[in-house]
């Protein structure tokens, strides 16, 4: 698997300790050798400022980054001053979402979808950025349709993204199917299937509710008849290990991981598919 593209993503931690133990991670992670590493971006660019903070950090060390990044209640002149802070900081990848609105706005901020801040950063930078946009192998939760939210992301790829990053998922036909749907839309862009390991399948549980990722109902079964945490993660990781190999053995391009700022969970899943950290 030596021309496999792993990626792996990042939130921004609010506390000192928590600074530290994600430059350690990174370090460890940087062993995969992976295209770049990703760093999320609060509702409404509430965590703007630390984001912004660690991807210049990381990128100063000679580390691939990616920020996330939405107009959120930011207007153009502060989004276009962050861009060009990136810009000058050698950050050649953008992740660019739609958002949400700041809690509290309501209605007083207006969202601005993935495709109109494609299109911004490509008049004002033309090719400099990569540009990786989300999709939805289950559809985004707001979609009107499942045919909607497909033509909704072949906008994006229409304004200049270059590639597409997925919501978690755990049913791989739902990943296969939705890339055939997308080819027959003529969206033929690749499009990275998003891995999220489970460690703590109540957090998980959770989560899942609110971003409308489905968790197949023998699984939840399955992790909810353990009393032993070590039993979820045994199970977790020969479940999303079997995930990536058939998802890798159907066509998919790579695999991007959703780390929670942790080494193991994600090391172990690509142990188990034979990719091996390099000796440093």
């Amino acid at each position: 698997m030596s021309d496999l593209r792993i990626s792996f993503e990042f939130f921004p931690p609010k506390t000192e300790e928590g600074r530290e133990k994600l430059y350690k991670t990174r370090e460890e992670l940087q062993a995969f050798d992976p295209a770049f590493f990703s760093v999320t971006y609060g509702a409404g660019g509430t965590t703007r400022d630390t984001t912004a903070n660690i991807v210049c950090g990381l990128s100063k060390d000679g580390v691939s980054i990616a920020p996330h990044l939405s107009f959120g209640g930011d207007n153009e002149e502060i989004v276009l001053g962050l861009l060009n802070r990136y810009k000058e900081a050698g950050v050649k990848r953008i992740v660019a979402l739609r958002g949400d609105v700041p809690s509290g706005m309501g209605s007083v901020a207006q969202l601005v979808y993935a495709n109109e801040l494609v299109a911004f950063i490509r008049r004002h930078f033309d090719d400099h950025f990569h540009l990786e946009v989300a999709a939805y192998p289950e559809i985004h939760p707001e979609a009107e349709s499942y045919d909607d939210d497909i033509r909704y992301l072949k906008g994006k790829f229409e304004a200049g993204a270059n590639s597409g990053l997925t919501q978690y998922f755990y049913n791989p036909d739902a990943y296969f199917y939705f890339i055939d749907q997308c080819q027959k839309a003529g969206l033929d862009a690749p499009i990275y299937p998003g891995i999220m390991p489970i460690t703590n399948f109540v957090n998980l549980a959770r989560f899942s509710r609110n971003c409308g990722a489905e968790i197949p109902r023998w699984l939840k079964y399955r992790m909810e008849s353990y009393r032993d945490p070590e039993d979820v993660k045994k199970l977790g990781l020969e479940v999303v290990s079997d995930l990536c190999e058939t998802l890798l053995e159907g066509g998919a391009p790579g695999l991007h991981f959703y780390t929670m700022n942790q080494v193991a969970p994600t090391a172990n899943i690509l142990n188990a598919l034979g990719v091996e950290p390099s000796a440093v």
